[in-house]
């Protein structure tokens, strides 16, 4: 991995990686099934139970039908069995990189999301909420005794303070948030 350019962080047990997790920025673990002191699946578990949300990917030389199966159903990305091809190593981590910066992206999206609808006033948030169940400004103003104009005004604010281009992207934005 080093040589295709990856940079690495070695670990010589679960518990190594359990440290390393919360030490270093990582983009995946690889890991085999048999380590010392815990095994591969249980420092899985161990992970999950942490709330890490990295791709795992196994690789091992001790695999069974079922040892996969139970690696993943508890999340892992891809178990591959030794001997391997490099090129399927360094394919299932490019992989593994791609679907973590995709959901770093997406959960930065939502937390950015959250922040901009924290800062929104009360009104502010009774016509988003009011925007994205489709109602129209008239049936906003009508629900809660507003004028037409007044509305207006306060969509003005929403849409500018959640930074949004439209109204189809205010309610995707919203949408994608929950």
């Amino acid at each position: 991995l080093k040589d295709a350019g990856f940079e690495t962080f070695q670990a010589d047990d679960g518990e190594e990686v359990l440290e390393i997790v919360h030490c270093e920025p990582l983009d995946l673990i690889l890991m085999d099934i048999r380590m010392p002191v815990m095994s591969g699946i249980d420092c899985q578990l161990k992970l999950n139970e942490l709330g890490c949300v990295l791709p795992v990917i196994f690789v091992t030389g001790h695999a069974d039908g079922p040892l996969a199966v139970e690696a993943m159903k508890n999340g892992a990305m891809e178990f591959i069995q030794k001997p391997f091809r490099e090129q399927k190593l360094i394919e299932a981590v490019q992989s593994a990189i791609q679907i973590n910066s995709q959901r770093t992206k997406k959960h930065l999206q939502r937390e950015a999301t959250k922040h901009k609808i924290a800062s929104l006033t009360e009104r502010e948030k009774q016509i988003l909420e009011a925007l994205v169940d489709g109602k129209a400004n008239k049936a906003i103003a009508s629900q809660l005794h507003l004028s037409t104009r007044t509305v207006e005004i306060h969509r003005a604010h929403v849409m500018e303070k959640m930074d949004a281009t439209s109204l189809a992207h205010l309610i995707k934005m919203v949408l994608d948030e929950g």
